[in-house]
């Protein structure tokens, strides 16, 4: 029987964990991004594990867990409960652990050596706040290549993966070794395996009117030289980055070369790579008025955030149990 002193202890327990929640959430006001704890989802969709093997029973830190699979928006990413209604079933897991009452393993998925919550997030919650280092989990475990740390936002991640890509692109490609002069940059994930397809049409294309076959890094460099400079040159010329801050010219090059072959299809072959380029900043570039304008929009969601810290929190379905 839970005795008066641990019932005032696990809610004072909780108690604490919602005020740690609500200085989280005020310290990262101004990126909130660094609050929000990480969907399992997200990480799939980004990774795309190809996949899953059973780990079985293992000990595992909590630091290295760093996200949930259905319950990521009760908690924050340090695992502290956001929200009232959680209440009842966080003191529950917290009397019990109190009481050194043993609760059955939690089930966890194993991604990249970090991990997130199949079920059990409460006791994971608990467990932290009381500064328990290591939980005992059923782990699956979903295949990938890119290791991840536990400091994981969706930003970091998608730059780890990027950073994975661009190594693996060189490793296979040669093009560091090829071409000393040029940092092939992108900001998005799934560009390299592009512009390596990029090279293989090129290849293609060349070897109509040879009898021999091109070795690949030959296609690589006449690709880099005839193909994709002249489009670079042209970003140069107009100046198009100013109206795609935080892109690159690599990132540019592969939407205005989508843009130009719809362009072609739609109007005809008379289309040049400068045209297409114009076109597509006119249509899709940030002139500095829109960014000033976002830059406001910004400035107000964050204060409508602000807002949010001392209102009435919106009761959300809870879909994963303790």
């Amino acid at each position: 029987m839970n005795s008066p002193y641990i019932e005032s202890k696990a809610s004072e327990d909780f108690n604490r964990a919602r005020i740690q929640a609500t200085f989280s959430r005020i310290l990262n006001l101004l990126s909130p991004e660094n609050e929000e704890m990480l969907s399992l989802q997200d990480v799939k969709d980004v990774l795309r594990p190809k996949s899953e093997s059973y780990r079985g029973l293992k000990t595992v830190p909590i630091s290295r867990i760093v996200g949930s699979e259905g319950r990521y928006r009760d908690f924050n990413r340090h695992f502290l409960p956001r929200r009232e209604e959680l209440r009842n079933r966080w003191t529950r897991v917290d009397k019990a652990h109190l009481q050194h009452i043993i609760l059955p393993p939690v089930r966890l998925y194993e991604i990249g050596g970090v991990y997130f919550v199949r079920d059990g997030n409460h006791r994971v919650s608990v467990a932290r706040s009381q500064g328990i280092e290591e939980i005992d989990a059923e782990v699956i475990s979903l295949k990938s290549e890119v290791e991840l740390s536990p400091d994981l936002t969706r930003e970091r991640l998608e730059r780890a993966v990027i950073e994975y890509e661009k190594r693996r692109f060189y490793e296979e490609t040669g093009f560091d070794r090829l071409i000393t002069d040029y940092e092939l940059e992108f900001t998005e994930t799934g560009r390299y395996d592009e512009i390596k397809h990029h090279v293989l049409v090129h290849k293609y294309y060349i070897n109509q009117g040879i009898d021999e076959e091109i070795p690949f890094e030959s296609a690589l460099l006449s690709w880099f030289h005839n193909v994709f400079l002249p489009i670079v040159r042209v970003i140069r010329d107009e100046r198009l980055l100013r109206n795609f801050p935080g892109r690159t010219e690599a990132d540019l090059y592969t939407w205005m070369v989508k843009h130009w072959h719809l362009l072609k299809e739609k109007c005809g072959e008379e289309y040049s790579p400068k045209e297409a380029a114009i076109d597509f900043t006119q249509r899709y570039g940030r002139s500095i008025r829109q960014r000033v304008r976002e830059l406001f929009q910004r400035l107000l969601r964050r204060g409508r955030y602000w807002g949010h810290i001392h209102g009435p929190e919106i009761n959300q379905t809870s879909d994963r149990s303790t």
